[in-house]
């Protein structure tokens, strides 16, 4: 089969290896049909961090489920499915909360190192019955990879976010979480979203969908725009040092920051005094993916939630090479690449 390969920072290959064979009884073999380029994936990519050996890449995937093995009983062979982006055993009772991130035996993601990259002819999913839904009726190809992670992360980052209704919300960072988060935003009661990005072109994208454009440094605009008080919630879909402090400074006093954006292997130098004498509530997670698709899924299905165009460009799996510089390139045009094996 072929995969992605990163050997080394902006060094991608479309190796071929052998075909994965069942990762267990409870495992499944998935025939991918379509691949997202996330921009965690830009992390490994761009060098933030070390790779001890070539990686396979990628862990936003949709498929054909090819092989089962004797304990799967959610998904047959032919069923046309979306996978988790985040996994976890499936069988501990922090999974029976649905959220792979409280699994006892530890999450993993897939591309990470540790579990196959998605970006891939065949993708091997342990706890398959966990890991996989069947895609129902009515939902794209695109709104089906964007539950496997990215419309999951900004649902979860507007969920922690506090948002009050009629509030006023910041989103930091207009990328595919960023955009999804801003429509989620609305979509909990948020009168007033500012999105802040410095690329115009993803600038004219969020206020079309209603919100009010800033470019950074976005503090001193957001505490204009709220007399100085600041923004109820910040989501913060970046995770920079800079963006983070600016998020710190532009929530209101007894305001949330929600953090869902991938930070370097560096410490962040946090204001811990100011944050407790106004009280700020800081929240950063990892997507409960598995237990926001009950949720989303029914917006979703009737139109309620709208993420159409966060997917702007479609490529061949052979030109990966092609859709992570394009995907590099960050810019008003290009949002988010679909490789298709």
């Amino acid at each position: 089969m072929r995969t992605v390969v990163l050997d080394g920072p902006r060094n991608i290959e479309v190796d071929t290896r052998p075909d994965p064979a069942l990762p267990g009884p409870d495992g499944a073999i998935v025939s991918v049909t379509a691949a997202g380029i996330c921009g965690s994936d830009l992390h490994f990519y761009e060098g933030d961090y070390p790779l001890a050996a070539p990686m396979t890449l990628g862990h936003e995937a949709v498929g054909t489920v090819v092989e089962v093995g004797p304990d799967v009983r959610t998904v047959a062979v032919g069923d046309q499915v979306m996978v988790s982006s985040v996994t976890g055993c499936g069988a501990c009772p922090g999974c029976a909360t649905r959220d792979p991130v409280m699994c006892f035996s530890g999450f993993q993601i897939f591309g990470g190192g540790v579990l196959p990259g998605a970006q891939a002819d065949l993708l091997a999913v342990p706890a398959a019955d966990f890991q996989l839904l069947k895609t129902p009726e009515g939902i794209s190809t695109e709104q089906a990879l964007l539950l496997t992670d990215n419309l999951a992360t900004g649902w979860a980052a507007a969920q922690r976010a506090d948002i009050p209704p009629g509030g006023t919300v910041a989103v930091i960072g207009l990328g595919a979480v960023g955009l999804c988060a801003l429509r989620c935003a609305f979509f909990h009661g948020a009168a007033t979203v500012f999105a802040i990005d410095r690329v115009d072109g993803r600038l004219d994208r969020a206020a079309a969908w209603g919100a009010t454009p800033i470019k950074p440094p976005a503090v001193a605009a957001i505490l204009a725009a709220t007399g100085g008080r600041g923004a109820d919630s910040v989501i913060d879909a970046v995770a920079t040092d800079a963006s983070l402090t600016d998020a710190l400074n532009a929530v209101r006093p007894g305001g949330t920051v929600s953090v869902v954006g991938v930070h370097d292997m560096n410490p962040f130098p946090l204001n811990a005094l100011g944050c407790l004498i106004r009280s700020i509530t800081l929240r950063m997670t990892t997507a409960p993916v598995q237990r926001t698709w009950p949720e989303l899924i029914p917006l979703l299905q009737s139109g309620r939630l709208d993420v159409d165009g966060v997917f702007t460009t479609t490529l061949p799996l052979d030109e990966a090479a092609k859709g992570y510089a394009t995907a590099e390139s960050r810019s008003g045009d290009e949002v988010k690449v679909l490789l298709t094996p």
